[in-house]
């Protein structure tokens, strides 16, 4: 994460931006759109893995900051968190539509994706608990460390995890499910 000046003043014009999408300025829209469209765009195709499909996720995302600008409280999150668990919870949706239209069933797609409530990570900064989060999250091992952060905030699925460390999908999900119990014992501390 980027710290510094340049990254509270794009924070800031982030923050006026969305403000004005609440109040009908489109070419408030604009803006956040060119700020932030790139990363939103990296979010979503990491998780779809097809262009065209990333392409209509993050459309519908500016649709949805459009229609729900007023929503973003800045006190809760940072700018860029919202839109980025906008994205990813939208691309998820989307990922879970097409394995469910290819399968022909929902619940086989929907155990291969990775879950996360909506807005947690929000909720995480909102209430203070980031900084301890990022702390107890490095002093887990490296590879579940990793593994928990690419699956819960980079939105890769555990196969996608297992896939590109070379080891069984159970492994992988082995791994996690250990990380996140010592994660939760230090949160607990």
């Amino acid at each position: 994460m980027l710290h510094g000046p340049s990254t509270e003043d794009a924070r800031q014009r982030l923050v006026l931006a969305l403000g004005r999408v609440a109040d009908g300025e489109r070419d408030a829209l604009r803006t956040v759109y060119d700020l932030t469209s790139a990363k939103l765009f990296g979010v979503t195709l990491r998780i779809l893995n097809d262009e065209a499909e990333a392409e209509d996720v993050l459309q519908d995302v500016f649709v949805t900051v459009w229609n729900r600008a007023s929503g973003f409280d800045p006190a809760r999150a940072s700018p860029i968190t919202w839109l980025c668990t906008l994205a990813r919870n939208r691309a998820i949706d989307r990922l879970r539509a097409l394995r469910h239209h290819r399968a022909g069933t929902d619940l086989e797609a929907a155990d291969e994706v990775a879950d996360e409530a909506p807005d947690a990570l929000s909720q995480l900064e909102a209430d203070g608990e980031a900084r301890r989060l990022a702390g107890c999250l490095d002093g887990l091992e490296p590879r579940a460390a990793q593994a928990i952060r690419a699956a819960f905030f980079g939105g890769r699925t555990y196969e996608d995890l297992a896939q590109g460390a070379g080891v069984p999908l159970g492994t992988m999900k082995s791994v996690i499910r250990r990380g996140l119990i010592r994660l939760k014992g230090c949160l607990e501390e």
